[in-house]
């Protein structure tokens, strides 16, 4: 039975409180899947999105986008939302999400040092070896196996995963199709990873990556430059993205949809008037 209105603005807090409440129904976006890793040597939580129109389309195939820090108390549901809201009004392809749930960033997402006052401070850190193992021989099997992919996988990561981006485009560019680093922590190690950029070849080829860049890097830009000049003259397919209006902790939000949208492009473009642009520019060089 409807209540008037004109009765609930006179009701009393009492009398709202005996009304029966409206029943509750639990909002489920995606799930859970929990593997007892080899790479890693103990139980890890990796979360599963999938699109509105995977259910629609029985025998469509789908990009899978891995999302490091993937957690449900991570960067899982506001990457989902950019994900569903971008393929919806034609952003970008429709793509099932998979959030990799980290535990210790330090210990998974950076490669090892050599440096005593990080290894003092950090004595776990270096093994993003293992944890790109655990990607690699445990992940995109069971989501392969389970989910109708396309073959083909996209990488974002932000911060400390950034970095583990960009390294895993260095060192195992075919593990991934395409690669966002936003605002990656090159500065880790004294930029040791970008001293490295010189591997960065034919190899990566045909391997899109995005690099944002937030504005407490584009102060100090040498890590970023040595990765950008590298994959430049390689003749990589590259986007660098510098935000000076940005910093480290507002710069993900504001770039996720251009990453996403750089690295899984529409089969159709979507119509100029919608804004859709992804912006890419020289990042401000100073001396090495």
């Amino acid at each position: 039975m409807k209540v008037p209105l004109a009765a609930l603005l006179l009701a009393t807090p009492a009398a709202l409180q005996a009304q029966a409440p409206a029943a509750a129904t639990p909002i489920t976006i995606g799930v859970s899947r929990t593997l007892q890793s080899r790479a890693l040597g103990e139980q890890r939580t990796i979360n599963v999105v999938l699109p509105v129109s995977y259910a629609k389309a029985a025998n469509r195939r789908f990009p899978v986008i891995y999302l490091l820090d993937g957690g449900v108390d991570q960067d899982l549901l506001h990457v989902a939302g950019v994900v569903q809201l971008g393929s919806i009004s034609g952003r970008m392809d429709d793509a099932i999400v998979v959030g990799i749930e980290t535990k210790d960033r330090r210990r998974e997402l950076v490669g090892k040092t050599q440096d005593p006052e990080l290894l003092r401070k950090y004595p776990a850190a270096g093994s993003s070896g293992a944890f790109r193992a655990f990607v690699r021989d445990e992940v995109k099997p069971l989501i392969e196996a389970q989910y109708r992919t396309a073959g083909k996988g996209v990488v974002i990561g932000e911060s400390l995963a950034g970095l583990f981006v960009v390294e895993t485009y260095m060192v195992e560019p075919t593990l991934f199709d395409g690669y966002a680093a936003i605002d990656p922590s090159l500065w880790w190690d004294k930029q040791a990873l970008s001293r490295r950029a010189a591997i960065i070849g034919t190899a990566q080829r045909g391997k899109r990556l995005y690099v944002a860049l937030a504005k407490e890097q584009l102060e100090e830009p040498a890590a970023a430059n040595r990765v950008a000049a590298a994959a430049r003259a390689a003749g990589t397919d590259l986007c660098v993205a510098p935000r000076l209006d940005q910093t480290h902790a507002t710069i993900y939000h504001q770039v996720e949809a251009q990453a996403l949208q750089f690295l899984l492009p529409p089969g159709q473009a979507a119509s100029p008037e919608f804004g859709f642009e992804v912006h890419c520019g020289p990042a401000p060089v100073k001396a090495n």
